[in-house]
């Protein structure tokens, strides 16, 4: 393996003098790893991911001790994105994780088959396998609070203004990265593009073709479609940025998933990418409790690894990390609390990432409030399919421009389960939770 980064919180928390012993992951501690990527083509949007996890973790080792006097034992094992390094990041880290974050959707799809023999929960927030969702079938995986199909779902009714039968006729190219994180979308577009008499155009972008998409472009000024959505991540979106900008792309015709909204990439173009729009289910808030936690433990006590210059604690990215580690960190309390243990494992963790229930309530203890959508998970349900919000850049920053859009389950249900049905045949034997009911 190229590299291990261990930012154990053994080496993170010399705040007062004080440290934990090493090794970090004693008995009084719990180990949560993440498959991180600071490194290769996509480091640029997951640096800031991997600091706003980490800096929640830390934030709550110094603030409180941890959680019900348990040290949290955040880690990273580098994969540069990379689902062979991946694996080998998953394989080296299993003996002692209770949770393992692969990020990358190719790296999900890898690690899936091995949970229900190596009864690991995977938590993948907004990312993954859409059908996923469908408890029964993926009883190890999550990915809360919504997933691609959701995204997408949520994109459409915003282009329509919550009436699709507003795209008849009209044509929607999906510039995507060429890889299934960028192919996540099409079963679902597809469908509704059947059943709402409009056209989806795949437009694939291949990894080496990130920063230079002339032929990309190229095709799209061809075709002139009423709409160009973006499922892109890293260098491709600074690089679909640049060709739309260069073309005169309509910005309020160019819409992008969440993973494509990133302060970034868009920072580089500034007024010339006004308008340009992505979903989210979080957004970032400075001012919020939580966030001034952090600031005070983490990053005015010279612990975190954010750049302050660029002003990366304040971006949609960051923030997103903090509310990423939150579920996780809400997961284990509640866990915690339903099998009386302080120290839980795997099995006690799947259960409270089942039980989620990040509400209102939730949000305002948490310090959190309008940071990330409420939801709740069941044994049914590993989404929550909460739903989001449509962002906007400004020139500027981000902002908040729509209420609260909701994906339509009606649509994305019987996909859903037609595709866990699908997966769990062409990987049987594949056994499905029958007492699940809800």
């Amino acid at each position: 393996m190229k590299k291990l980064m261990r930012l154990t919180l053994a080496a993170a928390l010399l705040a007062g003098g004080t440290a934990m012993a090493a090794p970090a992951f004693a008995q009084d501690s719990i180990y949560l790893p993440n498959l991180s990527y600071r490194t290769g083509p996509f480091a640029a949007t997951g640096i800031p991911l991997m600091n706003g996890q980490r800096d929640y973790m830390l934030m709550l080792n110094a603030r409180d001790g941890g959680i019900n006097g348990v040290k949290l034992g955040y880690d990273e094992c580098e994969t540069g994105y990379n689902a062979e390094k991946g694996v080998e990041c998953y394989e080296k880290t299993k003996a002692q994780a209770i949770i393992t974050q692969p990020w990358s959707t190719g790296i999900t799809l890898q690690v899936l088959p091995k949970t229900n023999v190596d009864k690991i929960p995977i938590l993948a927030p907004g990312y993954g396998f859409s059908p996923m969702g469908d408890g029964k079938t993926f009883q190890w995986a999550f990915n809360p609070p919504s997933s691609y199909w959701d995204g997408a779902s949520m994109i459409l009714q915003n282009i329509s203004e919550g009436n699709l039968d507003n795209l008849k006729g009209k044509k929607i190219a999906l510039l995507h990265l060429d890889a299934p994180y960028g192919k996540e979308p099409l079963p679902l577009l597809n469908s509704l593009a059947e059943k709402h008499g409009f056209t989806v155009l795949p437009v694939p972008v291949g990894g080496k073709e990130m920063q230079n998409q002339s032929a990309q472009w190229l095709q799209i000024r061809r075709e002139k479609p009423d709409f160009v959505l973006m499922w892109g991540w890293g260098a491709m979106n600074a690089g679909a940025l640049t060709e739309a900008i260069k073309t005169k792309y309509p910005m309020n015709q160019f819409v992008g998933i969440w993973w494509s909204g990133h302060d970034g990439d868009l920072k580089q173009f500034g007024e010339d990418a006004k308008g340009y729009r992505s979903v989210s289910w979080s957004f970032p808030d400075s001012n919020a409790p939580v966030m001034q936690d952090i600031k005070k433990h983490v990053v005015d006590a010279g612990q975190s690894l954010i750049n302050k210059e660029q002003g990366e604690f304040d971006w949609v990215f960051y923030q997103r990390g903090v509310t990423i580690s939150m579920m996780l960190v809400e997961a284990a309390k509640a866990a915690q609390a339903n099998f009386n243990t302080k120290a839980v494992n795997a099995e006690q963790l799947r259960w409270g990432l089942e039980n989620l229930n990040i509400d209102e309530a939730k949000l305002a203890e948490l310090g959190m409030t309008g940071m990330i959508v409420p939801f709740k998970t069941s044994c049914a349900d590993h989404t929550g399919h909460a739903g989001g919000w449509m962002i906007e850049w400004d020139g500027a920053k981000f902002n908040k421009t729509s209420d609260l859009i909701v994906p339509a389950r009606e649509a994305i249900t019987p996909l859903e389960t037609a595709e866990a049905a699908k997966y769990a045949e062409a990987n049987k034997p594949w056994p499905v939770n029958t007492e699940c009911k809800m």
